[in-house]
């Protein structure tokens, strides 16, 4: 190992756990450093020594190079950072990832991860509790996407249970149902599980982003014409783009009607379980039958760390568990084989990612979880109202969640009638924002996300998460664009 003695080795990483903790924690809130220090990949391969050498690096050129991950990459634990559904540094979780990482066990069986088994056992119990399943089941998983497969497979299992066996060739026709503003993954996952992306069926959604129940009941009643067989609803709490809330009390009403399994994409939205002013935007998630919810995301849980859980609590075993003598051995004397938890699920390998929202879970209680969820509201409220009185700005629609989505429009363009029926102005309104984002990147003062939306022009998606954010900040996001894009 790099020719080098132990106590050089604890010097070296000393050394690193230094740099993180002032790169990564102690500086992460400087406010005058930048976002980013961005490159393009062609000065970025120039500045990078990229090769893998014959000979070992010493400890200097490796810490260097440490040094320069943290110069190009971009702090998504800084105050401006509103690109993603992630953001900020949550030390107790941070401090968890560490310690799973250099224990480096994989959570299959209570034999090699005996803590992290009990500990994910009680966590999952504890977030079907706060869905309000009265019994369940669940695993942690490799992203929100992932999670939204294992609802689809669970779904397709429960409705036609020969399907792990016999596969596709035995089954009808089947269909699901989403809001056209979904996350894309439903229709990756249908793909890969042999339904097909056309057999997921866009459901309309309301000027707000919710999903219309109308549209929905007519939608299931045209595939049934047709032959289909409806057998998964797919509603969604917080969508990627508006932040919108479908209204599972209606959407569960039809499932049960129909006998639909319905799963609860709340990867994004379902951080509000745990206010008390804004869990009823997920009221009725409760009746679903499983949910995929994402910590990472509002409740600020390092990457990654993703949950899946459904009221049926052998469902999961029934669907995935394959007799594998080597690892899951059922004559096993020392603890019952329902903590080998790894036979109920598609991966074999599974990173630990309980610890760190345990650590966290400890370190602020419910309480403190609460007021980080109320802050980024009133954070999102406080830039909302700044947009609608600012001039330049204009709101794409009223925010549910703190995704807060707008245009702005350069002084230019201000005395051309608004109008989103006119094509010419909104061709000139869809290439505003991507000027001001090469701005905002090559400062690095701001990272702020946009996209087109239902044929609109493209606008910002404001996402505001972190709990180092301020209403300063809300304030210094309209002054920055203000500043790129008035003179475009």
């Amino acid at each position: 190992m790099n020719g080098c003695h132990e106590s050089d080795i604890e010097t070296f990483l000393k050394s690193v756990f230094d740099l993180v903790l002032k790169e990564g924690v102690t500086e992460i809130n400087d406010r005058t450093k930048p976002v980013i220090n961005f490159k393009t990949p062609s000065e970025l391969k120039q500045i990078l020594d990229l090769a893998i050498p014959a000979k070992p690096a010493s400890h200097a050129q490796l810490l260097e190079y440490c040094e320069q991950v943290f110069k190009y990459s971009v702090k998504t634990g800084h105050p401006r950072f509103f690109n993603q559904l992630y953001a900020g540094l949550d030390p107790y979780g941070f401090a968890g990832q560490v310690v799973t990482d250099v224990l480096n066990t994989s959570i299959y069986t209570y034999e090699v991860a005996p803590v992290f088994v009990l500990m994910e056992k009680y966590l999952l119990d504890h977030v079907c509790h706060l869905i309000g399943y009265k019994e369940g089941d669940g695993t942690f998983s490799p992203g929100g996407s992932y999670s939204n497969m294992l609802g689809m497979n669970l779904a397709r299992f429960h409705k036609f249970p020969q399907v792990s066996k016999t596969g596709m060739r035995a089954l009808p026709r089947i269909v699901i149902f989403v809001s056209k503003h979904s996350h894309y993954s439903n229709k990756k996952n249908a793909s890969l599980l042999g339904i097909g992306s056309d057999d997921v069926i866009a459901v309309a959604t309301d000027n707000s982003g919710r999903m219309d129940c109308s549209d929905l009941k007519q939608k299931i009643e045209e595939a049934e014409i047709q032959g289909a067989t409806p057998f998964l609803v797919i509603a969604t709490c917080g969508t990627t783009v508006l932040g919108a809330f479908d209204p599972l009390e209606k959407i569960a009403d039809i499932c049960e009607d129909k006998k639909l399994w319905l799963h609860v994409d709340a990867a994004w939205g379902g951080g509000v379980l745990f206010s008390s002013k804004y869990r009823q935007l997920c009221k009725g998630i409760h009746r679903s039958d499983s949910v995929a919810w994402n910590p990472h995301k509002m409740l600020m849980a390092p990457l990654q760390c993703c949950v899946f859980v459904t009221k049926h609590s052998n469902k999961l075993v029934k669907c995935h568990s394959i007799e594998v003598p080597y690892l899951f051995q059922q004559d096993k004397t020392l603890y019952s084989s329902e903590y080998d938890i790894g036979s109920k699920v598609i991966q074999c390998g599974r990173k630990v990612d309980v610890l760190k929202l345990w650590l966290m879970m400890k370190a602020h209680g419910s309480t403190g979880l609460e007021t980080r969820i109320n802050k980024a509201f009133l954070n999102a409220q406080k830039l909302t109202k700044l947009v609608e009185v600012t001039e330049g700005f204009e709101l794409v629609c009223k925010p549910e969640c703190t995704n807060v989505c707008f245009w702005y429009i350069p002084k230019r363009l201000r005395s051309l009638k608004w109008s989103l029926d006119d094509d010419n102005f909104c061709r000139k309104m869809a290439q505003v924002p991507p000027l001001i984002k090469e701005g905002m990147t090559q400062s690095g003062s701001l990272m702020v996300g946009y996209q087109p939306l239902d044929g609109k022009p493209s606008f910002f998606r404001m996402v505001v998460i972190n709990d180092k954010v301020t209403t300063d900040d809300m304030e210094f996001v309209i002054k920055e664009i203000d500043r790129l894009g008035s003179d475009l």
